[in-house]
């Protein structure tokens, strides 16, 4: 099948339960779900999905316990390193969005060598949301937008919807087109509220690690059943 939908959102959620299911460590929840991450990366892409954004990493995060987020941050450095490799080879760009301020240095660097690496290629865009929060980001670009108002460069009343959004860290990307939201749980948890004003939301109550191109399939199938009115009727 070939998807008729250009954006899927992920909220990569039940990392943490599955690994209690399975009687595994946290960490080993977190690393099988970067492993689904990248095979259903690639599934999206294979159906013709152009744009991926996953939320990896919430501001809110950062107050878990410190050894759990330690161990995360181990595992983004191993998947900066070699996990995204694969997808690079499948012609993906990727980019990162969020606080990059909040993460250490070394992480910092490596994004910016990944989004560089892979600025040409076209195939798919994965847009990783890491150290992100939604209400954040909207202060951001309302801080942003209000200095250019202070330094003469932009007229409050020129100020629209594109203005704001293209001040968003997704300006380049278009909204989603659905949101899947794994595990059960039937919240967007404080991601990407701009663009999600009008996405169409599907929530699985499959844990993420056990998510698959089949369930992707399925609910794409049930996407492709809507009829998206943007409010108009």
């Amino acid at each position: 099948m070939t998807a008729v939908l250009k954006h899927i959102a992920f909220i990569m959620d039940g990392n943490r339960r599955w690994a209690k299911k399975h009687g595994l460590p946290i960490t080993a929840g977190h690393k099988k779900g970067a492993e689904t991450l990248v095979e259903i990366a690639k599934a999206a892409k294979e159906l013709g999905v152009k744009y991926i954004t996953v939320y990896a990493f919430s501001t809110e995060n950062w107050q878990r316990e410190p050894s759990e987020v330690a161990g995360l941050m181990d595992l983004l450095r191993q998947y900066l390193t070699r996990g995204f490799k694969e997808l690079q080879e499948n012609n993906a760009r990727i980019i990162f969005i969020g606080e990059r301020d909040m993460l250490a240095d070394d992480i910092v660097t490596k994004m910016a060598e990944i989004e560089e690496q892979t600025a040409a290629n076209s195939d798919v865009t994965l847009c990783v949301a890491l150290s992100y929060g939604g209400r954040q980001e909207i202060t951001a670009a309302a801080r942003n937008l209000a200095k250019k108002v202070q330094q003469g460069q932009l007229n409050p009343q020129d100020i629209d919807e594109k203005t704001f959004a293209n001040a968003l860290y997704t300006a380049d990307i278009p909204d989603p087109d659905l949101l899947i939201r794994t595990s059960g749980e039937m919240r967007i948890s404080n991601y990407l509220p701009w663009q999600l004003a009008y996405t169409e939301l599907y929530f699985s109550p499959t844990l993420w690690p056990d998510f698959t191109k089949e369930e992707l399939i399925n609910i794409i199938e049930n996407y492709q059943t809507r009829e998206r009115r943007y409010g108009k009727s």
